[in-house]
């Protein structure tokens, strides 16, 4: 008992303190205010992959067509992988000059076994696209009227090699969308700490941007293509090690683009373990110790709540890491809600708190060691079935 009591205590205070770490960097993180007097001069590439989005995707375009962005500097291009739908008919509809629709298939070699078809469909994308900046984002995504200003901004003022921007979760009020919401929202936060305080490369594909030029230096996604996901990670990773210092994270309300959490239970179960997926398929010893950190942290709270249904003292210590727990998140958490105007969902927080640890625990296990289904294809480590 006295063994377990130690490993506790060292576990929850290395977490406490990577939870006040992670509240300074959001806190140093600057943020970007819109100038009304900038001028664009960038074109810009928006790259698109989707399959099967025809519900979604005219909505995504439509909002870039809003865009406060000469049209003349941007072009959009939708990447339709293998869709069963009417995806590319949506795209037509829009009938925009700046925005079009190819068809991987028509890019692929049919004797070349594919793993990673997003990032087939990005490097394609990219390949025919004629932009100076390479702006990624997803069918379901919908960009404010500044998005592409804010990051253009941002790229002619520092220069960087690559921009990565927020991404928010929406949520329809019930309990598996407002669960999403907390939970995504916590890595937004810890995704622009990590960055500030060089913590480890994290990003979202959602809204990523890089130029042209650094892309094709590093080889594009060469190296990374045994792997079924990845896409925005990955790439953040090889541009890190080409480029250090040259990565910028862009803290920016006009920035923000938002999308559907999923819409069951199981589907956040297979992203997330698509998401866990990539654990151990890449060098980032500072990302790997602190996600061993989190992992142990919460598989150590699982094994004292079985402990504790034949030793009834464990309960004492299971209650103390959890208020702890809890109220270093909370700590980190409340200026990241503030920024995504989510502090009333906080009081959710509390009562979320168990089913959070059981399903990191549980992604983090089949994210390593186990298959799963995603956008019709059931995914293992080495290739991609279609259902």
């Amino acid at each position: 008992m006295i063994c377990l009591k130690i490993i506790s205590g060292v576990v929850i205070l290395l977490y406490c303190l990577l939870m006040l770490c992670y509240r300074r960097g959001w806190r140093l993180q600057p943020l970007h205010l819109a100038d009304s007097r900038f001028q664009p001069r960038t074109r810009i590439s928006i790259i698109i992959p989707a399959r099967n989005e025809a519900g979604r995707i005219g909505e995504c375009l439509r909002a870039l067509q809003a865009q406060q962005y000469p049209v003349d500097l941007f072009e959009a291009i939708v990447v339709d992988d293998h869709s069963e739908d009417e995806t590319i008919s949506q795209v037509q509809a829009i009938n925009a000059p700046n925005i079009r629709c190819i068809r991987l298939a028509d890019h692929l070699d049919p004797d070349e076994p594919v793993v990673a078809y997003k990032k087939k469909a990005l490097a394609v994308g990219i390949a025919v696209s004629n932009g100076e900046l390479i702006l990624t984002t997803d069918a379901d995504c919908i960009a404010p009227p500044g998005w592409l200003s804010t990051v253009a901004a941002l790229y002619e003022r520092e220069q960087p090699v690559m921009v990565i921007a927020p991404v928010d979760f929406s949520s329809d009020g019930s309990l598996v969308q407002l669960f999403q919401s907390i939970d995504f929202m916590t890595m937004q936060g810890i995704t622009a700490a990590a960055h500030k305080l060089r913590m480890g490369n994290m990003s979202n594909g959602a809204n990523l941007a890089f130029s042209r030029d650094a892309f094709e230096k590093i080889g594009g996604y060469a190296g990374t293509e045994h792997l079924a996901s990845g896409d925005d990670f990955l790439l953040t990773v090889k541009m890190q090690q080409a480029f250090p210092g040259k990565i910028a994270y862009l803290k920016s309300a006009e920035a923000i683009v938002r999308t559907a959490p999923q819409p069951d239970w199981r589907s956040f179960l297979m992203q997330r373990i698509r998401w866990a997926s990539k654990s151990g398929k890449y060098r980032d010893t500072r990302l790997t110790a602190v996600l061993l950190l989190v992992y142990l942290l919460n598989l150590l709270m699982v094994v004292l709540a079985v402990t504790a249904l034949i030793v009834p003292d464990v309960f004492k210590l299971l209650g103390a890491l959890f208020i702890l727990k809890l109220l270093a998140e909370l700590c980190f958490l409340w200026p990241v809600a503030g920024f995504f105007g989510k502090r009333r969902s906080l009081w959710l927080f509390p009562l979320l708190q168990p089913l959070h640890i059981l399903y990191i625990v549980l992604a983090g296990f089949l994210g390593f060691f186990g298959t799963y289904t995603w956008k019709g294809r059931q995914i293992t480590s080495d290739k991609a079935v279609e259902n």
